[in-house]
């Protein structure tokens, strides 16, 4: 009878297989900014309708169209020869009324006049009074001027033009600050606060990067979209943000200055779990488990089960076993990987 034997070969004699060839990279710390991007709307800090107050003839336009004017600047003069009249009249049957008044209380007062009498007399020099300063309120409402600093919109009427109570005029915009209005998924209202950072830029800019704070957090959702409205203000002080245009936002939702990232092609993934291969000094690998955070642009936050400098595997994991020694490839077969800081942007969904 003849029997057969196998025996295993030593380690490290020339027997047994050799080193598995893997691409390694170091996991590094890098600062990763956790940000949202969305679409929103650019407004006015403030816009008004500029509407005359009383009737009359536009005597004035003491404006050019889409002119910055500072607050107070006289923007329209209408005519007001008519109710300048009227409150010089007003005035003379309010000194009248005055005249009459401070007599007929010295002469109530000396018994010599009816209560009634009095009383009329008094009712008369009210009505005078509020009739002028109604009189007076109407004449300076024919000087129509700038409620606030601000740059006005088209003109709507002309020099000698006949116009209405209410008629619009022109509009007054402020432009700096500007502000940017946005729809924020709920899920993410949690890591919003007032003052937060934002990051703006626009189709008609293209390169350029324009810096904000939010100021306003609606306390209301929306039920119909299961979003809040958010708005932020932006410097503006060379009026190139107008109102009206679409931003494409990125809103910081969390800064981390010391994040430990490698490239998403190290993780495997098994349903919700997530491990990678890890190298040791004596270059074996070991299947590690890891939390993972935030996803961009090929890389992908490790939350914890991985420390800054250990080696991943990146390539090749398909070929390993835990406990295999491996060997590093050579250079032309590893990844591009730097250390510069990214910003890694969760989709609104």
């Amino acid at each position: 009878m003849l029997t057969l034997t196998a025996c295993k070969p030593a380690a490290g004699k020339g027997g047994g297989f050799p080193p598995t060839q893997v691409v390694m990279l170091d996991a590094r710390r890098q600062a990763v900014t956790e940000s949202l991007s969305l679409v929103g709307t650019l407004t006015a800090d403030e816009m008004i309708e500029i509407k005359s107050e009383v009737d009359g003839v536009v005597r004035k336009i003491n404006f050019d169209e889409g002119e910055p004017v500072e607050q107070g600047r006289l923007l329209i003069q209408i005519d007001d020869s008519k109710l300048a009249a009227s409150v010089a009249e007003g005035e003379a049957n309010f000194k009248l009324s005055e005249t009459n008044f401070e007599r007929m209380r010295q002469l109530q007062k000396d018994r010599l006049v009816s209560r009634q009498e009095f009383d009329q007399t008094s009712a008369i020099f009210d009505v005078n009074r509020a009739g002028l300063e109604l009189k007076r309120q109407m004449l300076k409402d024919t000087r129509i001027v700038a409620p606030f600093a601000g740059t006005t919109g088209a003109r709507m009427v002309s020099p000698g033009q006949v116009i209405a109570k209410n008629t619009t005029l022109t509009w007054l915009v402020q432009m700096d600050p500007v502000k940017v209005e946005v729809n924020v998924p709920e899920r993410f209202l949690g890591q919003l606060q007032l003052g937060q950072s934002i990051e703006i830029t626009v189709a008609s800019l293209p390169g350029r990067k324009f810096q904000g704070k939010v100021y306003f957090i609606a306390p209301q959702i929306d039920t119909n979209t299961r979003t809040a409205l958010v708005k932020a203000r932006l410097a503006n002080p060379k009026q190139e943000l107008r109102p009206g245009m679409f931003a494409n936002l990125d809103l910081a939702l969390q800064i981390r200055d010391s994040a430990v990232v490698i490239p998403e092609v190290a993780l495997m993934l098994s349903g919700e779990r997530a491990s990678i291969y890890v190298v040791d000094k004596e270059m074996t690998a070991h299947l590690r488990p890891v939390k993972t955070g935030i996803r961009l642009a090929g890389d992908v936050e490790i939350v914890s089960g991985l420390l800054a400098g250990e080696k991943v595997v990146v390539e090749g994991t398909q070929k390993l076993r835990p406990g295999a020694k491996v060997s590093p490839a050579p250079p032309e077969a590893s990844l591009p990987y730097t250390s510069a800081e990214k910003t890694l942007k969760p989709r609104a969904e």
